[in-house]
């Protein structure tokens, strides 16, 4: 098992890093280009015109390695499912984007739909075919809640909360790529610990995927992801999450996530409230990046923190099951 592991990171990590050239070559007759916001950061202008949409990179080397190896796993084909549902809401967004060269693509309330309609179809798979436990585990204990009909409610806010977490992490080059590279491994240890091993193929592609495309992405970054590829790694993680039964123990693997979205809703609330700004911008990397740190800089001690989390889940998940 642990050669198909390594097969399924390596053939997606070797197939993004040779399909790279060629989607950006692609990107850029698509004028599929990065378009910065006037409000954004001043030093992020100079990106404006990098070829974004670089999502489908990710996502083509994810789904040959998952098809090859062991393609007919329920769990793995659901996971894709949301996965891809996602991507293809990010790519439409990135594809208006390009077409009228403009920054906004689809709108919020239309974005939100979009997650909606996906999460309500992953939850009927849940209860129809798969007849899912309704039951959450408590990370530190063995405890297994059972919440019933609340469950679904819960995965349903669940997913749409954690791709869009991730969309906001998505803001400097390689960072969304290599923390979502850093949970992917966490879980592919999560997932054969708890005996998914089937599905434990389906996490290490995606970290081969990620990483494959940091290589594109690193800065000073030759392609961006876009919503094409920011909003199906929020799925892809959420479906981790759940796959694996571990619903919980994804605000510490993907601590990183939660704290971008937490950024965003306090300085939004405190301005609406108060007319008073918590941090100079959000997300907080932005925050970072105006207090003076590199780009470089604030994306390295986002990894590493992404890093201490992951090996914290991990930890977690050993100890439960020893």
């Amino acid at each position: 098992m642990l050669n198909t592991l390594i097969y399924g990171f390596a053939v997606s990590l070797v197939i993004a890093l040779a399909l790279g050239p060629f989607v950006i070559r692609e990107l850029k007759s698509f004028h599929a280009r990065q378009s910065e916001r006037e409000e954004g950061p001043a030093s992020h202008k100079i990106k404006a015109g990098t070829p974004t949409m670089g999502g489908v990179l990710i996502l083509t080397a994810l789904v040959v390695s998952c098809l090859v190896f062991d393609p007919l796993d329920l769990r793995k084909g659901l996971a894709l499912f949301l996965t891809l549902g996602h991507g293809a809401i990010g790519f439409l967004d990135d594809g208006i984007k390009s077409l009228k060269h403009r920054n906004l693509g689809l709108t919020a309330k239309q974005k939100l739909i979009g997650q909606f309609i996906m999460a309500a179809m992953f939850c009927g798979i849940l209860k129809v075919y798969l007849d899912f436990p309704t039951t959450l585990w408590i990370p530190f204990t063995n405890w297994h809640i059972e919440i019933g009909i609340f469950y679904y409610l819960f995965v349903f806010v669940m997913i749409v909360g954690t791709s869009n977490a991730v969309n906001l992490t998505d803001g400097l080059d390689g960072l969304a790529a290599g923390s979502c590279a850093i949970t992917s491994v966490a879980y592919v240890v999560i997932a054969v610990a708890l005996g998914y091993i089937n599905f434990a193929v389906f996490c290490a592609a995606m970290a081969g995927a990620c990483l494959g495309f940091l290589f594109y992405n690193q800065h000073p970054a030759k392609m961006f992801m876009g919503d094409t590829g920011s909003l199906a790694l929020g799925g892809a993680l959420a479906a981790m999450a759940i796959l694996t039964k571990t619903e919980l123990l994804l605000i510490i693997a993907g601590g990183l996530y939660v704290i971008e979205a937490l950024s965003v809703i306090i300085q939004v609330t405190s301005f609406k409230t108060r007319g008073v700004r918590v941090f100079k911008m959000s997300p907080i990397h932005h925050h970072f990046e105006l207090s003076g740190w590199s780009e470089v800089k604030v994306v390295t001690v986002f990894w590493s923190f992404s890093a201490i989390m992951a090996i914290i889940a991990i930890i977690i998940v050993l100890s439960t099951t020893n």
